[in-house]
């Protein structure tokens, strides 16, 4: 299991900055859509319309991340897993550690 739980570990490690490199490439083509809407590049109709559209895809970009990070960390939650993507992943074996609490829900413990 170690094997699983170190590329699951590799691969996080990959993505979070790519993430945090992608909302701030969204970001970037929000701003520079609004900087080429709001000085007019030389009051070239074409300028203002790319503008535009570099301000509402950069919208959407951004608005698709947060949502996506949104719902991820809402399973997170509901799953009671442990943010940032290292959680203990279960095995099997003779010294399992399960505890029954007298309200009938199962905890866990791993060690």
């Amino acid at each position: 299991m170690t094997g699983i739980k170190d590329l699951i570990t590799a691969v996080g490690s990959l993505i979070n900055p790519l993430i945090v490199i992608l909302v701030g490439v969204a970001l970037l083509v929000f701003i520079w859509g609004l900087i080429k809407f709001i000085f007019r590049v030389g009051g070239d109709e074409n300028a203002i319309e790319g503008g535009k559209q570099l301000m509402i895809w950069g919208l959407i970009a951004l608005f698709v991340m947060i949502s996506v990070w949104g719902i991820i960390r809402l399973v997170q939650i509901e799953l009671n897993l442990p943010a940032g993507g290292s959680s203990s992943l279960p095995t099997s074996g003779t010294n399992s550690n399960y505890v029954f609490p007298s309200d009938n829900s199962i905890i866990w413990t791993l060690e």
